[in-house]
């Protein structure tokens, strides 16, 4: 597998600029990645960047704390579709997972499966524990849903070898893992995918490819 063809492109700090994004879809299409992930502000203009590409514009949803109402997700996630998103990143409901609330986790989930785009799921491994962690992988299987994500990036840590371990153990389906967060050189992210990921997050594409 060429490395370039499981990248996701990533910008998603608050202070993001238009010409920041420019450059960001200039480094995703010199390398031909699977995918640039941006905020929704700037999905309209990823979208027209990549047209003539098959690099699939992506968006994050309830980002970066993940407990909005499901109502409000459910709608973030229909615009970024219509503004053009192929592919959402949406933030699990961590608290909900955490007070065994797995109905609400999973509904909210299956609602935004149901749009007929790629789903990755954020569980922020940072913030749970390991049974948590494997409750998480349940609920998104149940749901349907195409990835388990490791990391927002806005937790105390970003993937690591023993959270991909933990989620690969933990899939009894073709269910995909991304990891995100922190990734920023071409051994992690072989680290990475040898120990089971099959996407990888990063705010520097270009360290990893180049």
């Amino acid at each position: 597998m060429e490395l370039n063809s499981i990248i996701d492109a990533t910008l998603l700090k608050p202070e993001l600029t238009t010409d920041e994004v420019l450059a960001l879809c200039e480094s995703a299409k010199e390398f031909n990645v699977a995918a640039v992930c941006v905020p929704g502000r700037f999905l309209k203009l990823v979208t027209q960047e990549l047209r003539d590409t098959k690099i699939a514009p992506c968006t994050v949803v309830g980002f970066p704390l993940g407990n909005m109402s499901p109502e409000a997700k459910l709608e973030e996630a229909k615009i970024a579709i219509k503004d053009g998103a192929k592919e959402l990143d949406m933030v699990l409901q961590i608290g909900a997972l955490k007070a065994r609330e797995l109905q609400l986790v999973e509904d909210e989930i299956l609602k935004i499966v149901n749009l007929g785009v790629l789903v990755k799921v954020i569980i922020e491994t940072a913030l749970l524990t390991e049974e948590e962690i494997v409750l998480a992988v349940n609920c998104i299987e149940k749901s349907k849903a195409h990835f388990v994500k490791t990391s927002t990036g806005f937790s105390s840590r970003g993937a690591s070898v023993k959270d991909i371990e933990l989620i690969r153990s933990s899939i009894k389906n073709d269910t995909k893992i991304k990891a995100s967060g922190g990734i920023r050189t071409r051994e992690l992210a072989v680290d990475l995918i040898k120990a089971g990921a099959d996407r990888i997050g990063t705010s520097s594409p270009g360290s990893i490819l180049g």
